[in-house]
């Protein structure tokens, strides 16, 4: 069940909700998942279409904001299955003389009549729950091919394990989907962080970039995995937080000014491994490991990395 159906059910609010879930999940009585809970033991377990398209909704729709920042004119990407791809599909409609390729029936429908798109779609068989391409076919489709970056969901992240799904065919083909991009960019928002299912599909040294929302205060588990994912080179870009999608970019190399559709990120380094993003693609490519930074001495971080970068 989701967090707003059990607040509903029990007639409170979403904040005592969680509350509440956190504490039966410490006494082993559900797991948490995602926006909501299920019984115990559902590793295996797999919301369909339906049920995880209202869910977290408002963190979707700011999570794609963003992450068509990361998008350049003229790229060729990949876009897996989910909810929150099929919100980035939608804003890849204005983005011209690219190519997608996808294994989802949903990214396909939302770039059907963008004109200034090319839609490639994976061989394979229909599975009906997730509206994607599965199997043999899927995978053979993709062999051979080299994009820039590949944007993929999942059911759940950690620093340990990196990007898991519930489903072994699907995780296959986002593997395959991997395989084809020099980068990775993963959108998960807050709810996922921590949680961990069946299959994993990107193992964390695989992950360039992570896209996800502004974790609730309360929110602890989120916070912790964040920043384990930071130590570990992943760059994390936040959404969201106080007055939307928040930014801290400033100057390029040699004080050049960010092209607008890349103001809106929030890239920051932290201490911790950094690694070098393989293949550049536009002013996100070497920004390094990164998390989030409290309203607090942001303004002396963002001076200090525009000193750096003109140097």
């Amino acid at each position: 069940m989701s967090l707003r159906e059990l607040a509903r059910v029990v007639q409170t609010s979403e904040v005592t909700v969680r509350r509440d879930v956190r504490a039966l999940e410490a006494e082993g009585l559900l797991d948490r998942r995602h926006g909501g809970a299920v019984l115990p033991g559902g590793f295996t377990r797999e919301s369909g279409f339906p049920q995880k398209s209202h869910l977290a909704t408002a963190e979707k729709t700011a999570i794609a904001d963003l992450a068509a920042n990361f998008v350049e004119e003229g790229e060729a990407i990949v876009v897996g299955a989910g909810t929150t791809t099929q919100e980035l599909a939608r804003r890849l409609a204005r983005v011209p003389g690219l190519t997608v390729v996808t294994n989802s029936l949903l990214v396909a429908q939302a770039l059907a009549h963008a004109n200034r798109v090319e839609v490639v779609m994976t061989g394979g068989t229909l599975r009906g729950s997730n509206y994607a391409l599965v199997g043999s076919g899927a995978e053979q489709s993709l062999h051979g091919l080299r994009v820039s970056r590949a944007f993929l969901s999942g059911s759940g992240l950690t620093a340990e394990r990196g990007l898991s799904t519930s489903n072994m065919l699907s995780a296959s083909v986002d593997r395959a989907l991997v395989q084809a991009a020099a980068e990775v960019v993963v959108l998960a928002d807050h709810g996922k962080l921590g949680t961990d299912t069946m299959f994993q599909t990107v193992p964390t040294d695989l992950i360039t970039r992570l896209v996800t929302d502004e974790p609730p205060a309360h929110d602890d588990r989120a916070a912790t995995e964040l920043q384990a994912l930071a130590d570990q080179g992943v760059q994390i870009a936040v959404a969201g937080g106080q007055g939307g999608s928040a930014g801290v970019g400033g100057p390029g190399a040699g004080g050049d000014a960010v092209p607008a559709r890349q103001q809106q990120r929030r890239d920051v380094p932290l201490p911790g491994p950094r690694r070098q993003v393989p293949g550049g693609g536009g002013a996100a490519g070497g920004l390094r490991s990164a998390a989030m930074l409290g309203e607090q001495g942001a303004g002396a971080e963002r001076a200090r990395v525009a000193d750096l970068r003109r140097r």
